[in-house]
């Protein structure tokens, strides 16, 4: 959508000012300061918690001027990690047996299922890992071994043990998540784990990661962002969702509102092609390359045995057996899977957009997107948790709102979202893109609901983590992408672009429900005749409506964000820090 442009003032305070670009960064999604803070301690990612604040400053300063190298890795290309790549679609498998005849019937087309519900999204994930029966192919930003990370890992084994071949690729940024049970999984013969961009092994010392953050900032923040699950090249799952509880209704504390769909046919080969070009990219590190612990194979029986109980404590609890427990290719053949065939395209950045970044370089997949926008003729929809547009974003949108095209956005609120920085280097945008006939809808911290979305309902804080946008209500976009610079310049992403009414109109009916006064605040321009009243101290010319007990209330600040949160907002607004946002 937004073509954002670099600003070399902001290039030359990020060298001056390394610290704070780094602290911009931890404050984005599960990367906050003190999280990576203990990645590089080694320390458990829980202990982070508890920690005052103050001594992660102190430590922090005492980081940067301590500091002065830089640890060292081998080159990918001295180890050994063989190319591979995806099956062959015309394989003979069960998953193309079954999709031989709807292909047959859709010539060019692909299948999709939308997976709005957290609960779905894990049950289709461990679905599709019992359906292959030669190669599973996992790529993730985030992989947790939580809950339901131990069930779709569980799953995994289960593949493997069945003579599937599988292939994780997990970004470096959240490597300290990959403990005991992947390192030993790693030792299956079938399973295989590489890491992508790493800035030291999960076993290195705290001097070797924290002197990698602060010395190699340059490399540290630029993350693959992509999310794909792949079934012998057959089946796919793309979206927003990582591998963590937050994501799949699981979290006493923290509930993502997200949105997946399930792809199948011609389209995931691309999917696939993309997978192997990261796989077997000279920034994927074999995972035994980093980390040094050593485990035997009676390491691995006691890492199946503790898995299978795993399973069986929490899959019930945690509604996470396959849908149906059908398997996938009989629910296709009998037409049960509940797949609408459109035509479709996939785009995905290079892995050279980390390893080898330029400054003019134009990821496809925000390309699209702006395409996508520039010729939209009744209505754009777009919902991005972190959306920081930059004047030129504004311009694009006010131009199309000017051309008559109704433009809602949905992101965050600063109540609600878990990345404050994210939500100041939005916030000046608002009453621009409000002046120029945009609307904007900031997603509520805590939802009500008459139905329990996953096993703790709404009882936790939620938070918005879904990438769409509708087009006319008859093309839909979905991916990894969020509309900020971050997307657009560091991390590589992925998007589908699916030309489907169906499909668009039921993520249009997702946007209209979840827009209205019992999810979002909407936020509009503050009546001229009040200013007086609101006084020269106030946030801005903006108001916040909310339904409160059935009635409209009006904010004239952020609503229910607290006074910390808006005195962080705050203070980056005073930071060089947009184009780590």
């Amino acid at each position: 959508m937004p073509t954002y442009h670099r600003d070399d003032r902001d290039a030359s305070l990020y060298r001056a000012w390394p610290a704070l670009s780094v602290f911009a960064l931890f404050t984005r999604p599960f990367v906050s300061f003190r999280s990576v803070f203990f990645s590089a301690c080694g320390a458990p990612r829980t202990a982070s918690r508890m920690l005052p604040r103050a001594t992660f400053v102190i430590a922090a300063a005492a980081a940067v001027t301590a500091i002065s190298g830089c640890a060292t890795r081998p080159p990918a290309s001295s180890l050994d990690r063989p190319v591979t790549h995806a099956l062959p679609q015309s394989a003979a498998t069960p998953l193309a047996a079954a999709l031989a005849a709807p292909e047959a019937a859709h010539p060019d087309e692909s299948g999709f299922r939308v997976l709005p519900n957290g609960t779905e999204a894990l049950q289709m994930r461990i679905a599709l890992a019992r359906a292959a029966t030669q190669t599973l192919d996992m790529q993730y930003y985030i992989a947790n071994e939580d809950t339901t990370g131990k069930l779709l890992l569980a799953a995994a084994l289960y593949a493997a043990d069945h003579g599937v071949r599988v292939r994780m690729l997990v970004d470096d940024l959240n490597f300290k998540d990959l403990d005991d049970v992947m390192a030993a999984l790693n030792t299956h013969p079938n399973i295989e784990i590489r890491v992508f961009n790493p800035f030291g092994g999960a076993q290195s010392s705290l001097y070797q990661r924290t002197s990698n953050i602060f010395t190699q900032i340059g490399s540290f923040t630029r993350r693959m962002h992509n999310k794909a699950m792949i079934a012998d090249n057959q089946l796919a799952i793309v979206g927003g969702r990582n591998l963590g509880d937050e994501y799949f209704s699981a979290s006493p504390t923290l509930q993502f509102r997200d949105i997946d769909v399930l792809a199948a046919g011609p389209v995931t080969a691309h999917i696939s092609a993309s997978f192997d070009e990261y796989w077997n990219d000279s920034s994927a590190y074999p995972l035994r390359a980093l980390n040094k612990q050593k485990f035997d194979p009676k390491q691995l029986d006691e890492t199946r045995d503790a898995l299978r109980k795993h399973w069986h404590d929490n899959a019930d609890p945690y509604n996470a057996k396959p849908l149906n427990a059908t398997p996938l290719a009989a629910q296709i053949e009998k037409d049960e899977l509940g797949l609408t065939w459109a035509h479709a395209e996939f785009n995905a950045d290079s892995p050279a957009k980390v390893r080898e970044p330029v400054d003019d370089y134009q990821s496809p997949v925000i390309a699209r997107i702006r395409d996508l926008v520039d010729h939209a003729r009744h209505e754009v929809l777009i919902t991005s948790p972190y959306f920081v547009p930059h004047d030129a974003g504004v311009k694009v949108l006010s131009d199309v709102a000017a051309r008559g095209v109704k433009v809602k956005v949905l992101t965050n609120s600063l109540a609600a979202t878990d990345a404050v920085a994210v939500q100041a280097g939005y916030s000046p945008y608002r009453e621009p893109l409000l002046r120029a006939g945009v609307q904007l809808y900031e997603f509520k911290p805590v939802q009500q609901e008459s139905v329990r979305t996953g096993m703790f309902g709404s009882r936790s804080r939620a938070s918005l983590h879904a990438k769409t946008l509708v087009f006319d209500r008859n093309t839909l976009v979905i991916g990894s992408m969020n509309l900020d610079p971050r997307s657009a310049h560091l991390n590589t992403e992925l998007g589908l672009v699916i030309y489907s009414a169906p499909l668009a109109a039921q993520v249009a009916e997702l946007f209209d429900r979840v827009t209205g006064p019992q999810s979002s605040y909407h936020v509009t321009l503050a009546d001229p005749s009040t200013y007086f009243f609101r006084g020269s101290a106030s946030h801005s010319d903006l108001e916040w409506t909310d339904e409160e007990d059935g009635h409209l209330v009006t904010y004239s600040v952020d609503p229910n964000a607290g006074l910390y949160r808006n005195v962080l907002t705050g203070l980056f607004l005073l930071l060089p820090v947009d184009e780590q946002l």
